[in-house]
Parts: structure tokens; C-alpha cells; sequence
């Protein structure tokens, strides 16, 4: 769900205008971002799903054992968030917070039973995740969803602001439908492309 992690960023910079939209897009891909070292030394890991689709969408079980954890997702966030408090204040820190949680959040939806509520699985708890993914058309619909509707919402108060400011589109602002357009094709790219 990379693609529908970036549109659920422009819909929040849409509504939180005075947070960096910087900060968004990499809060969303945040847990993702930590996941690839650890991934790399062997600490977390992939599997592939014994009933995966040839199309590879959601193909595999991601043991993301400390980053993807509910425990770890909460604290990976705070320490994004705190990042940004001391240049854009703690609203603003609280916001890109909680938008880095958000993947934790959708990754629920989306990922097959691998989510553990503790780092390594701790006390070998139920692990989460709703499986959407093994409903590629669906899955792809939803993020085609968020990223649309994400879209919408940061092309409106663009042209809102602008209105305002009487300006044509800023630099920031096309920066921003630049990044929601990469976004649409990375979800055509990943849903069209074989295992």
C-alpha cells in the first residue's frame, strides 16, 4: 500500500497546511524506511505466502518483527514526530506522528496475519492483519481510493490557497501533485507488475 500511504499525506497536508509536506511523505513510509537496514542484516525478514497470487501483490508474509510491531509502530512514530517538534512545534510533531503511525494502521488492513502487538513477537501473541491483500482487485481499488481521494482534497485547498493569495500554483504545491502522481503510477507499477 505505498501508494495509498502518500495520498493519505496529501489529505492531511490538505487539512494541516503549516506541516512540511516533506515530513508527511516520509512519515508514511517511515516504518518502511527503518524496516529496510533490518531487513538487510537478516532482523526482519520476508516469506513467501503459501496461497500468494502469480501477480505478487501481497505475495509474501513480511516478518517486520520490531518495526511493524504495535509496540514498535508507536514508538518508531513518536521519535519521527519528535523530530520535527523543535522547528515546526509540537502540533506539527503530533501531526507527522500520527501520520507515521497510519501505516501501521493501514498495513493492518492490508497485510496477511503477520503484525505482532509486541517487538519479536514477545509472549507469542495473535499476530494481525486483515488480509485485504489477498484480494488484489479489491486492495488495489482501496489504495486507488486514498490516493484519489488524497489527491482530491490536497488539489482543493491548493487551489483554495491560491485563491487567497491570489498567486498562481506555488512551487510547494507542485512539488505536491508531482509526488500524488509518482504515487498513482507506483500503485499501477506494483499492481501490473509479475511476482
Amino acid at each position: 500500500m505505498i501508494a495509498g500511504h502518500f495520498g493519505l499525506a496529501a489529505a492531511v497536508k490538505a487539512r494541516r497546511p503549516n506541516v512540511p509536506l516533506y515530513g508527511l511523505m516520509l512519515a508514511t513510509a517511515w516504518l518502511d524506511i527503518v524496516f529496510v537496514p533490518l531487513l538487510l542484516t537478516g532482523a526482519e525478514g520476508l516469506s513467501k505466502a503459501p496461497d500468494a497470487q502469480a501477480a505478487g501483490y501481497g505475495a509474501a508474509f513480511i516478518h517486520a518483527w520490531y518495526t511493524h510491531s504495535l509496540f514498535g509502530a508507536l514508538v518508531l512514530s513518536a521519535i519521527f514526530g519528535a523530530f520535527f517538534a523543535p522547528r515546526y512545534g509540537r502540533p506539527a510533531a503530533v501531526v507527522v506522528g500520527a501520520v507515521a503511525f497510519s501505516h501501521w494502521l493501514l498495513d493492518l488492513i492490508v497485510h496477511r496475519p503477520d503484525l505482532p502487538l509486541l517487538p519479536a513477537n514477545a509472549f507469542n501473541l495473535p499476530l494481525l492483519g486483515l488480509g485485504l491483500w489477498r484480494y488484489p482487485l479489491v486492495s488495489a481499488g482501496l489504495e486507488l481510493l486514498i490516493v484519489l481521494t488524497g489527491f482530491g482534497l490536497y488539489w482543493q485547498a491548493a487551489v483554495a490557497a491560491n485563491r487567497r493569495a491570489a498567486k498562481s500554483v506555488s512551487l510547494a504545491h507542485a512539488i505536491g501533485g508531482a509526488a500524488l502522481a509518482a504515487s498513482i503510477v507506483v500503485l499501477a507499477i506494483d499492481f501490473l507488475s509479475p511476482g
